[in-house]
């Protein structure tokens, strides 16, 4: 498992810190242990004093009595009994001393017991009449006890002698172990650091390599991005025949060669689209210039009846040149609807700056008639658009609202509201409203809810209406319920949007 930077740096400082933490226990252990031994062999050398102390005090009582009975200086007496005292003090400290090494308690069992009795035969001495008979008697008959004195006292000596060896070889090692640990544990703890220093180096160097490499994958990434962008931009101006090359076999060359391959079907499909516009546009001018002709010689022949026949037409043939007349008026209605159908949105739209309140003044003039009233807002907007297209969806929008009117005399009121990237226009009229289920059926092609005897409902109008409006990226909807008047709210961007290139020559047509 590779371990990222950071964890390095914290694991190697960690195994850094846990060294010196480990170096400064043992040199606290080492300390501590170089303080115990100096002060055992102290110890031992306080023990060894106080034996030597021990022997010479009792050596030198038997001498003061020895002089006392030579000499008879009774001053030899005064000394005897400091010495006494002392021998008596240094036995005590030995005791103290020794309290925790029960052999050494023993021995000095047995020393104590001895030197009691060297007291009590020095003081039965001192007792004596000085002679040098009698100092020679003390010589002799004390040799033995002092000889044994001196014997457990030179035991005594002896072990501590072996103590004092072990103790101040104990302290020695401890005392050459510590600087050695610690210069060790530095030079550990240097190596370690130097190799975690050299670690951190490489590292960054390793990181700022790759971080170059990433940069110039990025920026390489960035601009065939940025080909793709331009490519999706010239699609959506309608240039089918972009192509962007790129031979990498990764990802974005994959998906790159992918647009290609959809550029070249886009154009391929708009080419075909385009060639069928053209015959369609060509079947349309065809088909209403063939049906119009015959339009035209019916409605002449019908009014040639009415005006060289008037006194042989019967009153229900009158009623049925009526009808045919009616009829023949729909059918050039429906005719012209199909064009204008047809014709909306294959246009480009040629931008112009318009005053909606003053196209919609001109549209109510030559739509609404005089028992109407239009209400116009102030804040109706000035914007560049396609004025032909928006004045095609007024026309439209105020002419059905007049031809499904219940009443020769009503209501139009316009509204707008201002959106972030488009305007809201609302056309509402006070007629006899929509029934919910129709809502939608009404935006359909020859969808009408009037009877369609009558002349002027082609249920083409709002059909042309939605397909404009869609062609400007907008949308339409109706509000309406039944007896309460109908209200259309459509969206139209504030900023021209091209509409979809189909160009074709049978446009000039129209």
């Amino acid at each position: 498992m590779r371990l990222n930077l950071n964890t390095k740096i914290r694991l190697g400082f960690g195994i850094a810190l846990i060294v010196l933490l480990l170096t400064s226990l043992f040199a606290y252990i080492s300390i501590q242990q170089v303080a115990y031994y100096t002060n055992r062999v102290e110890h031992t050398y306080k023990v060894l004093q106080h034996s030597t102390e021990l022997r010479t005090q009792m050596r030198d009582a038997q001498g003061s009595v020895r002089g006392y009975l030579l000499l008879g200086d009774k001053s030899y007496l005064d000394n005897y009994d400091g010495l006494i005292m002392g021998v008596r003090g240094s036995y005590e400290n030995l005791r103290h001393l020794t309290f925790d090494n029960a052999e050494h308690q023993r021995r000095l069992d047995t020393l104590g017991t001895l030197l009691a009795q060297e007291i009590l035969l020095l003081d039965s001495w001192r007792q004596q009449p000085p002679s040098p008979y009698a100092a020679r008697d003390l010589v002799r008959g004390d040799r033995r006890l002092l000889e044994q004195i001196r014997a457990a006292i030179a035991r005594i000596k002896n072990s501590e002698d072996l103590l004092l060896h072990e103790r101040t070889r104990d302290r020695d090692i401890w005392e050459r172990m510590a600087p050695l640990a610690i210069i060790g544990s530095a030079v550990l703890a240097i190596v370690l650091v130097l190799w975690l220093f050299s670690r951190i180096v490489q590292e960054l160097k390793e990181k700022e390599r790759l971080q170059a490499e990433l940069a110039a994958v990025n920026h390489n990434t960035a601009q065939r991005i940025q080909l793709i962008e331009n490519l999706a931009e010239q699609v959506v101006l309608g240039d089918y025949k972009v192509k962007i090359r790129d031979k990498e076999q990764d990802s974005i060359g994959k998906l790159a060669g992918s647009l290609n391959r959809m550029t070249q079907t886009l154009d391929q499909t708009f080419e075909a689209l385009n060639k069928r516009n053209l015959e369609l546009d060509q079947f349309a001018y065809v088909a209403s210039h063939d049906l119009k002709a015959p339009l035209r010689g019916i409605g002449a022949l019908v009014k040639w009846i009415e005006e060289e026949l008037p006194h042989e037409v019967s009153a229900q043939m009158r009623e049925y040149l009526a009808m045919l007349k009616g009829r023949l008026t729909r059918l050039d209605d429906l005719i012209n609807g199909l064009l204008a159908y047809a014709r909306a949105g294959r246009t480009q739209p040629l931008p112009e700056e318009v005053d909606v309140r003053a196209l919609v003044a001109e549209v109510a003039d030559m739509v609404v008639p005089t028992g109407f009233t239009v209400n116009l807002p102030p804040s109706l907007p000035s914007f560049l658009t396609d004025r032909l297209s928006l004045q095609q969806v007024f026309t439209n929008l105020l002419s059905n609202a007049v031809k499904h009117h219940h009443s020769s005399q009503g209501h139009l009121s316009i509204g707008v509201q201002e959106l972030k990237k488009e305007y809201e226009f609302s056309v509402t009229d006070d007629g006899p409203g929509i029934a919910p289920e129709y809502h939608e059926k009404i935006f359909q092609i020859f969808q009408t809810l009037r009877d369609r005897n009558t002349a002027e409902s082609t249920g083409i109008g709002l059909s042309i209406v939605r397909k404009i409006i869609e062609e400007h990226k907008g949308s339409i909807r109706v509000q309406s319920v039944p007896g309460q008047g109908t209200t259309f709210v459509f969206t139209w961007p504030k900023t021209l949007v091209p509409v979809s290139p189909v160009t074709t020559s049978a446009n000039a047509l129209f």
